[in-house]
């Protein structure tokens, strides 16, 4: 009896466990609440992001407008950049032609002024030697020879005078002896070889006051031009009118 009493007393007595009354709710219903929660979760996410873009300015939208704006204005610089390149590469060509015309210009002026100066030394010494030279004399006078770049080649210069305030034209031909040095031994040229044949037009003369020969002459590249003698025949004549010798240092 007294376990009868325990066990209904702690069944139904203050110590019995609480008991909590639910009231009855369908599946579904169950499910279509939890559906709606998270489309509103879903809802207030997007709702967020697409705020904090809208307010960091960088909406889809916007963005590929400012992209499309910086792209044109790359493709705008790039051409303006294209067209001064293509500017300052005429301008620099331009440049260049004005620099070698300026090149060439001082070149012809220089050339000139040395002609010049040349020309009036030329004069001053024929009218020295017409003062005083007997009449028809034919002399050899400022001789000169330089070697060029490549190796046996001379150029010379020489000034022809007739003395005498009516000299007659003086028609006829030059002729070079040159006294060598070649692989130790001593060598003598002729140019031209025939001074009646083998005359040149650059080895002819014909002037009546005075006359400046200029010409260029080739020798063996081993070889050493120690001497050289200027021939001037008169005509036809065999016989040179005048030798001249010219020592080289």
């Amino acid at each position: 009896m007294n376990r009868k009493l325990k066990t209904f007393a702690r069944r139904f007595g203050i110590d019995a466990p609480q008991l909590s009354v639910r009231p009855h709710m369908p599946w579904y219903w169950r499910w279509m609440g939890m559906v709606a929660i998270v489309a509103g979760t879903c809802g207030i996410a997007w709702f967020t992001y697409d705020f904090g873009l809208e307010y960091a300015g960088f909406r889809k939208g916007e963005a590929t407008k400012l992209r499309e704006q910086l792209d044109e204005t790359v493709r705008r610089q790039q051409a303006e950049l294209a067209e001064l390149n293509a500017r300052t590469a005429a301008a620099e060509r331009q440049l260049q032609i004005e620099r070698a015309t300026y090149g060439d210009l001082a070149k012809q002026v220089k050339g000139l002024e040395q002609e010049n100066a040349t020309l009036k030394e030329d004069l001053a010494f024929f009218q020295s030697l017409t003062a005083t030279g007997k009449g028809g004399a034919i002399s050899v006078n400022r001789f000169r020879m330089v070697p060029e770049s490549v190796p046996g080649e001379y150029r010379y210069q020489l000034l022809l005078v007739q003395a005498g305030e009516r000299a007659k034209e003086f028609r006829g031909r030059l002729q070079f002896v040159l006294n060598l040095q070649q692989d130790g031994r001593k060598v003598t040229l002729m140019l031209p070889e025939n001074s009646r044949a083998d005359a040149g037009k650059e080895y002819l003369v014909n002037f009546k006051l005075f006359q400046r020969v200029e010409g260029l002459f080739r020798i063996a590249p081993n070889a050493t031009v120690k001497g050289l003698q200027v021939r001037i025949f008169e005509g036809n004549s065999d016989t040179p009118k005048l030798t001249h010798n010219v020592t080289i240092s």
